[in-house]
């Protein structure tokens, strides 16, 4: 009861009253695909966790887009995040250690929580020249993953470069990228997107932590709760074109087709996300409603596959 009170006073001292949070919680139990049963479970994983997994984040071929879309979470802000419900053992971006420091720690955090700690891995791997187009204090990140990743409880992708190579991979990839699972013949959970939206990692988490286990996944590795549909079937352009009186509106079904984005290249059909539901920027908006066509960037191989963007597939 004392660690809850705290939590919610230090939620009321950033501005955050209990209401909105428990806003939150309900979006998330409802973005999970969980019954409203759950929403006081979900809260109770914020406000007085019971356990706190330890995390070691990884960082191979990436642009560290992830991570700053994940520092960037509404509820729970990433102190809490960070400090109240995981221990982050290992995160280059956020960490106080650097040099040898640095790598001790992560041998150290291995070593001790062997079999029990969540990686979570951002960024593709070389796979070429030994892996010599990537590096961290003299080792590649192809030996990097193959020392880490086999003996953590679960390996999470964020982005999609670790998930399916993605940009780094985009042709003619003269470094072999591949991403995490290709690369090590290992099964991953793909938290795809460039970057991806923090709900579906905040969600991911809070799934393990409260059922104890990892959500269901889609064929690529992605969590059915977020990847379960396409954009264009939630798209609300979608819904408007194929509303007669908006069509009747705009004089004509071709007026009207120009509110819709596909023809100006939207990957929407064939992007499976949850991006018109979750939005970013705290649900403020998205790129489609922004008046931008989705480039399909959760799925595989999107740069090679999708470009050039602008064009109608």
């Amino acid at each position: 009861m004392e660690k809850e009170k705290a939590f919610y006073e230090r939620l009321e001292g950033k501005g955050v009253s209990r209401r909105d949070f428990m806003k939150y919680c309900t979006f998330l139990t409802a973005a999970m695909g969980l019954s409203s049963s759950f929403v006081p479970k979900v809260a109770e994983v914020f406000a007085a966790p019971a356990q706190r997994p330890p995390v070691i984040w990884l960082h191979f071929g990436e642009c560290t887009g992830c991570s700053e879309s994940v520092l960037r979470s509404q509820y729970p802000y990433v102190d809490d995040l960070v400090l109240e419900i995981l221990s982050v053992e290992y995160h280059e971006t956020i960490m106080a250690a650097a040099g040898q420091q640095a790598e001790d720690q992560l041998h150290a955090a291995v070593k001790k929580y062997e079999g029990k700690f969540i990686c979570v891995v951002e960024g593709a791997i070389a796979t070429k020249y030994n892996g010599g187009y990537g590096k961290i204090s003299g080792r590649s990140f192809l030996e990097i993953a193959k020392e880490v990743c086999p003996k953590a409880a679960g390996v999470i992708c964020i982005g999609g470069c670790s998930a399916y190579g993605n940009i780094p991979a985009a042709a003619p990839n003269p470094g072999g990228y591949v991403g995490v699972g290709e690369a090590l013949g290992i099964k991953t959970v793909n938290i795809a997107g460039c970057p991806p939206n923090p709900i579906n990692f905040v969600g991911t988490v809070v799934n393990y932590i409260l059922l104890g286990k990892l959500p269901e996944l889609d064929n690529l590795g992605r969590p059915l709760f977020a990847y379960g549909k396409t954009i264009h079937d939630q798209c609300p352009r979608r819904s408007h074109f194929e509303n007669e009186e908006f069509v009747e509106e705009f004089g004509s079904e071709e007026a009207a087709l120009g509110y819709c984005l596909y023809p100006v290249g939207c990957r929407g059909p064939e992007t499976y996300n949850n991006c018109p539901v979750a939005k970013f920027n705290d649900g403020t908006s998205w790129p489609v409603e922004a008046g931008h066509p989705c480039i399909g960037c959760s799925e595989p191989g999107f740069w090679d596959k999708f470009t050039p963007f602008y064009e109608e597939i």
